[in-house]
């Protein structure tokens, strides 16, 4: 192997085509794939849970571990896909190691999402077979696009920036080369094998029609949605940074009033809501939403004088809310997945349906206490679930914003009235009644757990917002 790699990485989203080009490597003589070795679900494939005689539980305790098994025990060169919801701590590993080589697979995002929306619908992500094929049409959402282009970029952006950091290059490939034998040829060159491919792979076949007005029921919504994200060329590799587009979807505008609030998730957002809708005599429904980079540009130039804001929280709160809305009572906003990761693999016995009427005080301290003992990992890149932002540090969040717009105020939710009040007055405007709090979204209030032990985790997993945001202990 001339450039002396040990190990090769496809780094990819769904829906890429990964798959295919996987399959045609592994075609290769002495070449080895393994597929979604790090995906939180399974090893490998999917209902595979042990490789190299490490179990899920261990590949969680120590994810590095089977990344050199994997290489210690293969004869030849030994592969992987890595996508943006694997295991975080093992795309610093890859990137970390120039023996192992780093393919970037990438493919128009509007392609990428509808079959990714198609697979969804029909439960279809693989064909080996023409029977295996499930016709379906889905209904082209914007705003679902958007957050999925969101996702996808950011780890193209991270992925690109880590390795220039490093000093390193990808073999950069596209969906539309993956049946051109030359270019797999010039991979299989640059990876240091031997072999050639006479075609490539056949064993997998396509699952959708090439043809996107074919997929989707309303093929007109694609290009205004493409033209508000500033998409020039949907096709480009874009490479902005990581908070790019991330949060501008969330932005709220009154509907006249020159005011916008940046949400902060775990915070009081529907009370700002209704205060802002209130400030024009309007309801939550009529405020402007759904700002994409180019829409948000147009309002600010619309509305000279404009201001703008964001509400923090006392951290301890904000967490519990944020673990009793999207892990403790399964519902719409009910983080499902990671719901059942967590039971799995950091010991918090959810009830399974949610709570009972037998859920007592002391069950609901104890899964709260280790909430915050997880999120203490997760937070601090130890854990293969994602940094949501609904728990990420309030810290961080602001400092995303900033990539787009830097909130003018920063006003505290225990003092919510007179902070909204300051910014109405700011654009001229009387401050309307602040709309009642709404109750504690748990089956238990947080002043009913609340003790020394409490409030010391919550310290250890947000520091820095005690310290950036002048909070001592949480009061009630």
């Amino acid at each position: 192997m001339g450039r002396g790699f040990t190990s090769f990485v496809i780094l990819g989203a769904m829906r890429t085509g990964s798959n295919f080009l996987e399959a045609s490597l592994a075609e290769l003589p002495g070449v080895t794939t393994y597929g979604e070795v790090f995906n939180p679900l399974f090893i490998g494939r999917e209902k595979c849970w042990e490789l190299f005689d490490i179990t899920l539980p261990m590949r969680e305790a120590d994810p590095v571990r089977l990344l050199e098994r994997l290489r210690e025990r293969t004869d030849g060169l030994p592969g992987f896909r890595y996508f943006h919801d694997h295991d975080p701590r093992i795309l610093t590993a890859v990137l970390d190691d120039p023996a192992c080589a780093k393919i970037v697979l990438s493919r128009n995002p509007v392609d990428s999402f509808v079959s990714f929306r198609i697979a969804l619908e029909t439960d279809r992500w693989i064909a080996t077979d023409e029977r295996d094929r499930r016709p379906a049409k889905i209904t082209f959402r914007p705003k679902q696009f958007e957050e999925f282009l969101a996702d996808v970029d950011a780890f193209y952006a991270r992925v690109r920036h880590g390795l220039r950091i490093r000093g390193q290059a990808a073999f950069e490939i596209g969906y539309e080369d993956l049946t051109d034998v030359e270019v797999l040829n010039g991979l299989a060159a640059w990876l240091g094998v031997e072999g050639r491919l006479a075609a490539p792979s056949s064993r997998l076949k396509r699952l959708n029609p090439p043809d996107i007005a074919a997929k989707v029921t309303n093929p007109e919504a694609i290009a205004p949605a493409v033209a508000a994200l500033d998409l020039w060329r949907i096709d480009r590799p874009r490479d902005a940074e990581p908070e790019r587009n991330a949060a501008v979807g969330t932005y709220l505008a009154a509907p006249r009033t020159p005011l916008l609030y940046l949400p902060v998730k775990g915070g009081p957002v529907g009370q700002v809501k209704a205060w802002l809708a209130a400030i024009d005599g309007a309801s939550p429904p009529d405020l402007l939403r759904d700002f994409r980079g180019r829409s948000l540009r147009e309002w600010r130039a619309a509305h000279p004088g404009h201001r703008s804001f964001t509400v923090v929280r006392h951290p301890l709160a904000r967490a519990h809310t944020v673990f009793c809305t999207h892990l403790l009572v399964p519902g719409p906003e009910c983080y499902g997945k990671i719901r059942m990761l967590l039971r799995k693999y950091y010991w918090l016995e959810f009830p399974e349906d949610g709570p009972g009427r037998d859920y007592a005080p002391e069950t609901h301290r104890m899964l709260f206490l280790a909430f915050l003992r997880f999120l203490r990992r997760n937070l601090a890149g130890l854990t293969s679930i994602r940094v949501d932002p609904a728990w990420a540090s309030q810290e961080a969040v602001l400092r995303g914003f900033a990539a787009r717009q830097v909130p003018d105020l920063v006003l505290r939710a225990e003092a919510l009235e007179q902070g909204l009040a300051e910014a109405a007055r700011q654009v001229g405007r009387a401050s309307p009644p602040l709309p009642p709090a709404p109750p504690d979204p748990g089956p238990v209030p947080l002043a009913a757990i609340h003790d020394a032990e409490v409030e010391a985790a919550a310290r250890e997993v947000y520091g820095g917002d005690y310290e950036a945001f002048g909070y001592g202990d949480w009061r009630g």
